[in-house]
């Protein structure tokens, strides 16, 4: 029997909901098994018959913010990186779908969208920038749902004429600029790190990149042959075939004397600077200052890590997990009586960018930090404010001596 073209696509449930499955698309139906979604299955039957091109009308009141928002992150989930996806998870199942999952796409209007900012507000677990980052999330939801004909196009236009908050809008607030840490500060925090965490600092604070680049480096995204005496990092190298264009990261000696030790025996695609390394180190030195015996049980523990070393803990560091390192390093640090404030690597990338306005200038800075443009650089960079202060310290009045040559004046009397 020959096989049959253009067969109609099947009654099908995912979790749910009734769904079709055509040209590589699922198209949404409605609650499965209910009389609506049934009716909009004989309809696409009978206008698919009619048409050799099958289609659904999906401007129809009967597509919900919930059948959008559900097949929006089922697309979210497969495109976005994890951090991302997450963002648009939360925004989507605490507010959205809370407030508005049963209404009509067509239905939710601007000042839905402001009720949803309202709560994020009442609920103070957002500064003001996050609540604009969510709201520009959601509008975007709807603007892929316009892509995929979930939506009408003046539905997402309506939404967009919705401003941004401002800052002293009532009910925000705004959390303090991220400053640069001192060196010294650092300095002192180093002893207290593992041997892999503490190059991983020096490297950041060398260079300025971001805590992601760092965490995500992996062996062959390094190129030593590009030019002499200098190695460059080029983030995603390993991810793509085609990576010229992409902002290598020049690396110099010193950085190379830092990194240097974590390539060796590894493969391209491992990560330079492992947990796993760390932990090892970590391991090694708490042995090295043991005053007891290794008791068997310890060294069968040992021998158990040695032949599953992926056991609870990931090959690459992320930037959570580099954070909380270097935040035990302080508290460790603080128990041993150094006093040191709290901080955080991406504070290191403001070190390295007001170091470099400070003594070589705004541009390089901008260079450095790759900057698209010198106001983002101006951002991180602080080092204006520093150079007016020297000034402001070496300040003469001229006004104190009379100008050169000049000849007091006396004052006529009557």
């Amino acid at each position: 029997m020959p096989k049959l073209k253009n067969r109609p696509p099947k009654y099908a449930q995912f979790k749910q909901y009734a769904v079709i499955y055509h040209q590589k698309k699922r198209i949404y139906l409605g609650l499965f098994g209910s009389e609506e979604s049934k009716v909009a299955y004989a309809r696409f039957i009978a206008e698919s018959r009619a048409n050799p091109i099958f289609y659904l009308p999906k401007d129809e009141p009967n597509v919900t913010v919930k059948e959008l928002a559900a097949a929006f992150l089922e697309f979210a989930k497969e495109t976005y990186d994890y951090s991302n996806y997450t963002h648009y998870k939360i925004v989507t199942i605490d507010f959205l779908l809370k407030l508005y999952g049963d209404i009509p796409v067509d239905d939710f209007k601007p000042g839905c969208l402001k009720t949803i900012r309202s709560e994020m507000i009442q609920s103070k677990r957002y500064c003001r920038p996050t609540i604009n980052d969510h709201i520009g999330r959601l509008v975007r939801i709807f603007g892929w749902g316009v892509e995929e004909e979930y939506a009408q196009p003046n539905t997402v236009a309506a939404l967009r004429e919705v401003k941004a908050l401002r800052k002293g809008d009532p009910g925000t607030f705004d959390h303090p600029p991220r400053k640069e840490v001192p060196d010294d500060v650092i300095k002192r925090t180093l002893p207290f790190m593992s041997l892999t965490v503490a190059a991983m600092v020096q490297v950041q604070r060398l260079t300025g990149m971001r805590p992601s680049e760092l965490c995500s480096m992996t062996v062959g995204d390094i190129d030593k042959n590009r030019e002499p005496g200098l190695w460059h990092y080029i983030p995603g190298k390993q991810k793509t075939e085609e990576y010229i264009g992409a902002a290598p990261i020049p690396l110099g000696k010193p950085e190379q004397e830092l990194i240097a030790p974590y390539l060796e025996n590894k493969t391209e695609k491992a990560a330079v600077f492992s947990p796993r390394t760390a932990i090892k180190e970590i391991r090694e030195r708490q042995r090295a200052v043991r005053k007891s015996k290794v008791t068997p049980s310890q060294m069968e523990r040992d021998r158990q890590r040695a032949e599953h070393p992926a056991d609870n803990v990931g090959e690459f560091y992320d930037r959570n997990s580099y954070r909380q390192a270097v935040g035990h390093a302080i508290t460790q640090a603080n128990k041993a009586g150094q006093n040191i404030p709290k901080w955080s690597p991406y504070q290191l990338r403001h070190a390295q960018a007001t170091d470099l306005e400070k003594n070589e200038g705004l541009d390089v800075a901008q260079a450095v930090l790759r900057h698209t443009t010198a106001n983002t650089t101006k951002r991180y960079a602080h080092g204006q404010l520093a150079i007016a202060e020297e000034v402001a310290r070496n300040r003469v009045n001229p006004f104190e001596e009379p100008a050169t040559g000049a000849e007091p004046t006396e004052r006529k009397t009557s």
